[in-house]
This record gives structure tokens, C-alpha cells and sequence, in this order.
């Protein structure tokens, strides 16, 4: 019983050059396959089997692996000061993110609005409205967070998360604008090769964490790390229509313009739903407590 544990232990986790000295020949193996047309021949279903099993082994490997350079990793940032306080420090965190998206989004609203002028089309303007909104929104969040620590003044964060969500209902402007030239110049995204694969990748991750945040910091009730989660979701869900966009001029051969049309239609149509549902929910909940802040204090005067 030992010794079939031991086969299988070595079967299962191989040395490291083993494993890699597979992989090269597994890639090749399979290339040689599709292109040489041997789909269907005995060499074929060998390089299937070892091709699975190199796959398998190098899964095993990483689950064995990865977890421990990731604590490594981990215990090594815990030991800078700047990484650890931005690991355990919610606000400067929070700051942090903030600074670094309102670069990114002053650097696109440049590019497009450069190369609206340059090309003379309404699309790179289009986009360059939607990244300035963006920007104005993070940057009144940013000035906020730097004159007021956050749940220093209730009634300053509620006042400001409230602009910013009027301002995010403006956005719509700019997803119409997205839309219409979308559907009524057939304009969209277009990524080569494995690229659209990556952004695809990308777009469901910020999605993702994007929900997540939403729920994991509203237990700090705090209005301005609250608006700022809102505002990186109507991100997250812009870039998916974009995304959209990439999908049909990749892979649409077989799908109508019709179709198409409607499709990116019903998707901005739920994207602009859900974002003016976030913002009126913003504006309604922060404008109910300012009034409640407003009559607590005029009372105890």
C-alpha cells in the first residue's frame, strides 16, 4: 500500500524540470498535431493523454506552490510601511485608489480628446466627456479626502457623495452618445489576437471586485468610500458594453446587425438603468440624513 502511495505521489507531483520539460514538449506536440492534421490518428489521442496529464501535474503543482510564495510575498509588503498601511489602512487605501483612477482618467481624457481633433470624429469625443465626468467625480472625492479625515464631518461626506451622484447621472449623456453612434455608425472596439481575451479577463475581474467592494465597505458607512465604490461599478459596467462591442467585431460573423443593434441597445438601456438607480438611491438616502442632521442641530440650538 505504501509503495502504490509513493508511485502515485511521484506520478502526481514530479520534479519541477520534468514538469517544464513536458510543457515544451506537450506545446509542440499539439501545434505538430493541429497543423500536420492528425487529428484523428493514434499519435493524436498519445499527445491528448500526455498533454492532459502535463496539464494536470502542472495544476498540482501551482496549488502546491503558488499559496506558499503568496505568503512569502505577503510578509514581505507587510514589511514596508507604505504597503502595509495601504493593506490595513481602509482610507488611505481608499485615497490611494482614488488618486491613481483620476490619473488614468485625466490621461484618457486627453488621449480622445486629442484624437477626436486629430481624426475629426465625435467618437473619441464622446469618450472623452465620459472620462472627464469620471475624473471631475474622483477629483471632488480626492479634495474631500484631503482636507477631511473620513467620519470627521458626517455632514460634509453626505453633501459630497451627493454631488457626486447628481454628476453620475450626467454620465447617461455620454453612454446615449456610445450607444447611438454604436448602433447608427456601426462604431464599437476592436482588439487583435489573444488581446480581447485579456481585456475580456480584465472586465469581469473590475466587475467583480467592483460588486464586492460595494458590499465589503459599506460597513464602514461611510458616504464618500460608498459613492466612490459606485462609481467604480458604473466603470466596471461601461467598460462591459465596450466589451460587447469587441465580442460581435471578433466573433459576430454569424450574428445579424439586427441583432447586434439590439443587443447593445438592451445593454446600454440596462447599464443606464442601473446606474441612475444607484445614483437616485445615493441622492435620496444622503439627502434624507442631511435633513435629519440639519433639524437634530437646529434643535439642540
Amino acid at each position: 500500500m505504501k509503495n502504490w502511495k509513493s508511485v502515485w505521489k511521484k506520478l502526481l507531483f514530479p520534479p519541477m524540470w520534468l514538469i517544464l520539460i513536458l510543457t515544451v514538449i506537450s506545446t509542440i506536440a499539439l501545434v505538430a498535431v493541429f497543423v500536420k492534421g492528425w487529428d484523428a490518428t493514434l499519435i493524436a489521442y498519445v499527445v491528448y493523454v500526455t498533454s492532459f496529464y502535463t496539464l494536470t501535474i502542472t495544476c498540482l503543482a501551482c496549488y502546491k506552490t503558488i499559496p506558499g510564495y503568496y505568503k512569502n510575498a505577503k510578509e514581505k509588503l507587510y514589511e514596508n510601511q507604505y504597503a502595509n498601511r495601504y493593506l490595513t489602512d481602509v482610507t488611505y487605501k481608499t485615497h490611494v485608489n482614488l488618486y491613481r483612477s483620476l490619473v488614468i482618467n485625466l490621461i484618457y481624457v486627453a488621449i480622445n480628446a486629442v484624437s477626436g481633433i486629430v481624426f475629426h470624429t465625435y467618437w473619441f469625443g464622446i469618450f472623452a466627456v465620459y472620462y472627464a465626468i469620471m475624473a471631475i467625480m474622483r477629483f471632488l472625492l480626492v479634495r474631500y479626502m484631503g482636507k477631511s479625515q473620513i467620519g470627521e464631518n458626517r455632514l460634509g461626506e453626505l453633501k459630497r457623495s451627493r454631488l457626486c451622484a447628481y454628476i453620475l447621472m450626467t454620465v447617461n449623456l455620454a453612454l446615449s452618445g456610445a450607444v447611438l453612434m454604436m448602433v447608427c455608425f456601426h462604431r464599437g472596439f476592436q482588439y487583435q489576437g489573444v488581446l480581447i481575451y485579456v481585456i475580456a479577463m480584465y472586465t469581469f475581474y473590475m466587475t467583480i471586485t467592483a460588486i464586492i467592494d460595494m458590499v465589503k465597505y459599506r460597513k464602514y458607512k461611510s458616504p464618500v468610500m460608498s459613492v466612490s465604490k459606485i462609481i467604480k461599478l458604473a466603470s466596471a459596467l461601461f467598460s462591459m458594453l465596450f466589451l460587447e462591442t469587441a465580442m460581435f467585431a471578433q466573433f459576430g460573423e454569424n450574428t445579424s446587425f439586427e441583432v447586434q443593434q439590439i443587443m447593445i441597445i438592451a445593454t446600454g438601456a440596462g447599464i443606464s438603468l442601473i446606474v441612475v438607480a444607484m445614483s437616485v438611491y445615493m441622492i435620496v438616502r444622503t439627502t434624507k440624513e442631511i435633513n435629519m442632521l440639519k433639524t437634530n442641530n437646529s434643535v439642540s440650538f
